[in-house]
Parts: C-alpha cells; structure tokens; sequence
C-alpha cells in the first residue's frame, strides 16, 4: 500500500501472535502486511489506524444498512440495556420485532431469534429435517449458508474439484468437516433447470430441504435465471421438501420484505442476519406456523443470546426506520447511479464487465461470457478486478478485496459519496491500464 500504513502492519504482527492470521474470522484476513485495521466507522465511512478515510462499500459484510453508528439505532439500544442486557426470560421487545418481521416479510408466520446467520440456517434446516422426517439437503455450488459442518459445502473451493456438473461432487470447505455428511449434502451449480430437474427426480423424496439464497450473496451476487427460484418451489411442494431461502444477506437490503416481495415468492422457512439489526448481534429464522410449530415439540432450539438486548433493540430500531422512511428507494437510486456510472467507465476503457445483484448489494466481473453460477464466474478475470480495487483503497473508496464479495452501500452514502467514488474508479482504471 503506498498510503499510509505503518500502525496495521503493526498491529497485525501484534496480533498474529495472540489470533490465528492476526484476526477473527479469516474473511478479515487480506494477506501478511496488507490487512487494515480499524479505528472508527460513522455513516458511510471508516477511519483505520494510520488515519485514512475510506468511502465504505463492504458495510461489515453487509449488516450496515442505515449507516455506522447510526443515531437512532444508537439511542435504543442505550435505552433498553440500562434496563438489563440479558435474561433468562422473554420480553415485550421481543415479540415487538416479531410481530414487525412477520408484517414485513410476506412469507412468515411465526419467528425464532437467534444471534448470527450460520445460527439461524443451523437451526432452519434442523427443524425442516425434523418436519419432514428425511436427511440429506440440496444447496448450490458457491452458495455460502454460514459455518457450520452441514453447510459449509462446495463454497469456496476450486471449481475444477467440484466435478461434471450433472453429477457434481460435494466439496468440504473446511478441514474438520466430517466426511460422513457428505452422504446428506447434494450440491447442484446454480441456475440449472434441467440439472436441478434430475436430481429431483432421483433423490427428491430423501430430501429434506432445498436451501437457496436468493441471488450468490458470497460469489459475485450473481442472480437467479427468470423461473429458477419459482422452479425450486414447485418442486418442493411436488416432493414434500422445505424450501429455505437464505436472507441473511437480502433481507430488509433490497425490499422491505426481502427477496420474498422483491420475487412475489413465499418460501416455507426463511433465515435472516445482517440488515435486520444494522450490525448488532441478531438474526433469525422463521416460516409457516406448521412447520414452526414443531418447535419445543421433540424439536430443539435455542441460545443464551438470542434475546440479547442490544440486538433486540437494534432490530426494532432498524425496522421500523424501515417501515416509516424511504430509506431502501433512497438506496436503490444512489446504487443505480453508482452502477451506470461505473459501467460507463469501463466502456469507455473498453475493459467488458458484467454487473449482477442489486443497487443496495451489486458485483461487477470483469469478462465478455454471461455469468449465472460459480463455474461461469470463476472464468471472469479476477486478478484485474483486485488491481483496480487496490488503486480505488489507495484513493479512499473500500469495496471487499475479495472479488466473489459484494458492493454494498447504505442510506448514509451521500450523492457527493458516489460522485468521489466514481472519480476515484475513473482514476483507478486509468491507473491500471497505463
């Protein structure tokens, strides 16, 4: 880095010696004497330790949906923890926020909260198993469902190791995974009728559930075909399988109620994170008074936290700013703007990119071919995208520098915030291509 960056080198050589890589989740890991740390974040924008100021686009991986520390998420969770942080016990704040998701979100009926999103799909595809009495679970190549062992799946590896895909081989993401899960996992590319079809049609009434997110959240936001989420339905209802859509990341970002209004689609269970608390430590999953009703009937599920305080009381906060202000069109305008800008100056260098996801939550590759799951992706040429990513941090705009993460923006991005960044991206690929 040619900007000022003594103090996080430091403090990365400091840390390595007490956190594994220096950090605490390897996604915050960039590699030996590039990785920031930070020091403060307000709005849209967060300071590291050397004192440089960054135009924000990675939003803590996408919770940051009004802004950091954000004023009146702030007062609500400094005014309920002075009346205690954590019970063994239920609160009105509590149902409070249920009642407000399931207002929201057109397919949920009934609400269990828990603290993060690897929790929440833990626990979906526990109940959807338990609902349905069978096993194994379909997710999809590239697809990122959180940490633990049932999920972590062909996410992250090479696709070359992922095999033919009319007959794809599922891949730990991980070492520690226990081999013996892979009899329960099938892993499909994304967007695949005919493929998705077959394996329906041989292994369908052993399938407990189909889980799905709504576009690739950790694999460039690439989106569903016309008719493959729609398709996933139908099929769940034709074999008796849950259909679980992963919110995590789309949920109260690009609708009020998700990726279920955005698409008109009802799934049977739903699972939620990031936005619904504007970074504090909340998520949950909730779905058909049916199949939640299982429940604490022969169904475990539960958690020390998942009534924490601060996270209840962020989620209120943050939903109902949601329900009373236009701040997701606010969004979506500056994320327009900031994506036809953006592609505009790649035209002009005539450099071919191709745009996916949403304005609140966008990724560009860089490449000519369509992109519609990870194995088109992983053709797109990846090592230019990080070199114009780090000629836009050495000029104060951070968007992830990892090239499968998205672009996200949240209402405290100003007009003049996407006006610097689209002179710095001008900058930066010009910078590149000399």
């Amino acid at each position: 880095m040619q900007i000022p960056f003594e103090k996080s080198r430091a403090l990365q050589q400091r840390a390595k010696k007490v956190l594994p890589l220096g950090v605490n989740s390897n996604f915050r890991f960039w590699g030996d004497d590039i990785t920031p740390y930070v020091a403060k974040a307000k709005g849209g924008y967060l300071w590291d330790v050397d004192g440089n100021r960054f135009i924000d686009y990675r939003m803590a991986f996408g919770p940051i949906i009004l802004g950091h520390s954000y004023t009146e998420v702030d007062a609500e969770v400094h005014k309920e923890i002075d009346k205690g942080v954590l019970f063994a016990m239920t609160g009105e704040l509590e149902i409070e926020v249920a009642e407000k998701m399931i207002a929201m979100c057109p397919g949920i009926d009934m609400v269990r909260m828990a603290c993060s999103g690897t929790e929440a799909t833990m626990h979906a595809i526990r109940v959807a198993r338990a609902y349905t009495g069978r096993e194994k679970i379909i997710k999809f190549e590239g697809m990122y469902h959180g940490f633990h062992d049932h999920a972590l799946w062909s996410t992250y590896a090479p696709t070359e190791a992922y095999g033919n895909p009319n007959s794809p081989i599922p891949i730990p993401s991980s070492s520690g995974i226990p081999r013996k899960l892979q009899e329960l996992t099938i892993t499909l590319p994304f967007n695949e009728f005919e493929i998705f079809e077959k394996a329906i049609r041989r292994e369908g009434y052993q399938v407990a559930a189909v889980i799905v997110e709504p576009c690739m959240g950790n694999c460039a936001a690439i989106l569903p075909q016309p008719g493959f989420l729609e398709m996933i339905r139908q099929k769940c209802d034709e074999y008796g399988m849950v259909m679980i859509l992963d919110e995590v990341k789309t949920g109260f970002r690009i609708a009020n109620g998700g990726a279920q209004e955005y698409y008109n689609l009802k799934p049977d269970l739903a699972t939620y994170a990031k936005a619904l608390g504007n970074g504090y430590p909340v998520a949950a999953f909730g779905g058909k008074r049916e199949i939640m009703s299982i429940i604490g009937h022969g169904v475990a599920q539960g958690g020390t936290y998942t009534n924490n305080k601060p996270g209840i009381a962020a989620a209120y906060a943050t939903l109902t700013l949601l329900q009373t202000q236009p701040i997701l069109d606010t969004i979506a305008r500056r994320g327009e703007r900031l994506m036809s800008g953006i592609k505009k100056i790649f035209d002009e260098a005539g450099i071919p990119i191709i745009f996916n996801g949403y304005p609140a939550m966008f990724s560009y590759a860089i490449g000519k071919e369509s992109i519609t799951d990870q194995r088109s992706w992983n053709k797109t040429d990846k090592e230019l995208y990080l070199k114009i990513i780090d000629e836009l941090i050495e000029r104060g705009v951070m968007p992830d520098h990892d090239p499968r993460e998205p672009w996200f923006l949240c209402f405290s991005h100003s007009e003049n915030d996407i006006d610097c960044t689209l002179d710095a991206m001008h900058d930066a690929v010009k910078a590149v291509l000399k």
